[in-house]
């Protein structure tokens, strides 16, 4: 994810009843939805992400989880906490719109390298 992305923070974020949904308003014209599982997968955290290219650590077992909770971090990010005792991520405005625009590539993409590991959600 290589594009320029705006890191003007949204006008609003909510969290579903069931805590398995972020909606995010970008100013009022664009609403996003990414859920829980998604959020949880694709954490910028180093535990995630690694500490470097190729370092990644795919996540499994992650399609029950919920969101417990958010916190602004500055007025730049939020940090996500997670049922599954997850919080180290912090994902920046520009961050979330790049996973708003590319969720469904990076779904995709998700899926199958799972399918090659053997793995489930």
């Amino acid at each position: 994810m290589s594009d320029d992305y705006s890191t003007a923070p949204p006008s609003g974020l909510s969290v579903a009843k069931d805590r398995r949904t972020l909606t995010i308003d970008w100013n009022g014209s664009t609403h996003s939805a990414l859920t829980a599982e998604q959020l949880r997968v694709w954490s910028p955290s180093a535990e995630v992400q690694g500490h470097g290219p190729g370092q990644a650590v795919l996540q499994t077992g992650k399609s029950a989880v919920t969101i417990d909770g958010i916190e602004p971090v500055g007025r730049y990010a939020v940090r996500i906490n997670f049922d599954d005792g997850h919080n180290t991520g912090i994902y920046s405005w520009s961050f979330l719109r790049q996973l708003c625009a590319h969720k469904d590539e990076m779904w995709g993409d998700y899926l199958k390298a799972l399918e090659e590991a053997g793995a489930s959600r």
